[in-house]
């Protein structure tokens, strides 16, 4: 039956069945919802997504600053630094993976700074295999539904992994150091690295470099707090809890990874805290 707008979406959330693909994909799952809004910010997390829009054969993103960006229906997400406009309309039906941090380096040939704040057509990075992989997936998903083309999409993972599908697990730790907030020479001295190979690890592999990497994951703990609350939140607490100087300093990051105020934010639901809707 067709859904309508306003509808609560349909999920299916799942780890990866190929136990090779679980130190690289955190999830992977279907999504479809109509929604009443006709475009919406989507804001960045640190890491990279796989997207393959069933319903039509086309994925966009419009970062605030700079080109307007259109692929084919299945692509990456690259990391994003910045937010970007997004059209509800493609998400009628989509199928996703998303990725652990370090981990989507395993399946590209460059380091993954190349496609930070990019969105990339599979065919551009797999050639044949990606161009070919949406059909493959509609196919699949029209015979057994999204778990069978979530298989399919394992498989073609699976395949175009270029090294053993596991990222490194230096950058994985400090990953995580940055991610509760450890101070970057911190991370250096617990690796055992100068400065310069942590900046040369966390580019290729994360994306960033670790300053950066580290502000993005902040931004992504406030809004894990805003969206934990039962009420308006204080700001000046949540700045002093998440690591920020004070609340001025809270509301210029918010505005550089939302591109919006503190209180203007307003997401599709708590659950979906990367989605904030933008108009009728």
């Amino acid at each position: 039956m067709a859904r309508t707008a306003g509808e609560s979406p349909v999920a299916l959330t799942m780890r990866p069945s190929v136990p090779a693909l679980g130190a690289a994909i955190g999830a992977m799952g279907y999504v479809e919802g109509r929604f009443a809004h006709s475009a919406e910010l989507a804001l960045p997390t640190g890491g990279a997504q796989l997207l393959v829009n069933l319903d039509g054969d086309t994925l966009s993103s419009s970062p605030l600053k700079g080109a307007h960006r259109r692929t084919g229906g299945a692509a990456l997400h690259g990391p994003y630094s910045e937010p970007a406009v997004i059209d509800p309309a493609q998400q009628q039906a989509v199928l996703w993976v998303a990725f652990r941090p370090a981990g989507v380096r395993p399946f590209l040939d460059a380091p993954v700074s190349e496609v930070r704040d990019q969105l990339v057509g599979l065919d551009d990075l797999w050639g044949t295999d990606g161009a070919v992989l949406r059909e493959r997936l509609l196919e699949a998903v029209a015979a057994g539904g999204p778990r069978a083309g979530l298989r399919v999409l394992e498989t073609a993972l699976t395949d175009r992994a270029r090294r053993p599908a596991e990222p490194d697990p230096a950058v994985r730790l400090a990953a995580a150091l940055l991610d509760r907030g450890t101070p970057v020479g911190e991370v250096a001295d617990r690796l055992g690295w100068t400065a310069r190979r942590l900046a040369r690890g966390c580019t290729e592999h994360l994306g960033f470099p670790p300053k950066r990497y580290a502000r993005i994951r902040r931004f992504q703990r406030l809004l894990g707090h805003v969206n934990a609350g039962h009420g308006p939140p204080d700001w000046a607490l949540l700045a002093a809890n998440c690591g920020y100087h004070d609340q001025a300093h809270l509301i210029h990051e918010f505005r550089a990874f939302a591109g919006i105020t503190p209180t203007a934010y307003a997401p599709r639901s708590p659950h979906e805290r990367n989605h904030v809707p933008l108009g009728g």
